[in-house]
């Protein structure tokens, strides 16, 4: 009898996401949708006009997060996400504004139900760190 698959150990959800390819094919996705879903409009606003240095960037960042190559670091260098974000100020509506988008995308991806919910609970994670570090940043009086 074949053991379940754990998600999150090794690269157990790099390969459920369909390794490289499959993460290139969400992150394209997400970045359509931004440019497509009018609840994204403030959040594409926040993005030049060319979307595919930063396609690449999330495709890279999320290979090595789903436990697969760390190719962000490779071709990069070092990353804190929310640290990288809280240079702007980032709210609740941009949170949903976010997930909105990555959920379609990962609707459209041929994943299994249980790795599609597990994947969004999971990068709800750290949407949510990246409120939380705008929010010290945006609120201090300098």
């Amino acid at each position: 009898m074949a053991q379940p698959i754990v998600y999150g150990v090794a690269d157990a959800s790099y390969q459920a996401a369909g390794g490289l390819e499959g993460v290139q094919r969400l992150s394209a996705a997400f970045y359509r949708l931004m440019d497509e879903l009018p609840e994204a409009a403030q959040l594409r606003s926040m993005h030049g006009p060319d979307l595919a240095l930063i396609q690449d960037k999330l495709a890279c960042f999320l290979c090595g997060w789903l436990g697969g190559p760390r190719f962000f670091s490779e071709k990069y260098g070092p990353i804190s996400i929310p640290a990288f974000h809280a240079k702007w100020p980032i709210g609740d509506n941009l949170r949903h504004s976010w997930l909105l988008c990555m959920e379609q995308a990962i609707a459209e991806q041929p994943y299994t139900p249980e790795f599609a919910e597990y994947l969004l609970r999971q990068l709800r994670i750290p949407a949510e760190r990246i409120v939380q570090a705008s929010s010290a940043r945006h609120s201090r009086v300098d």
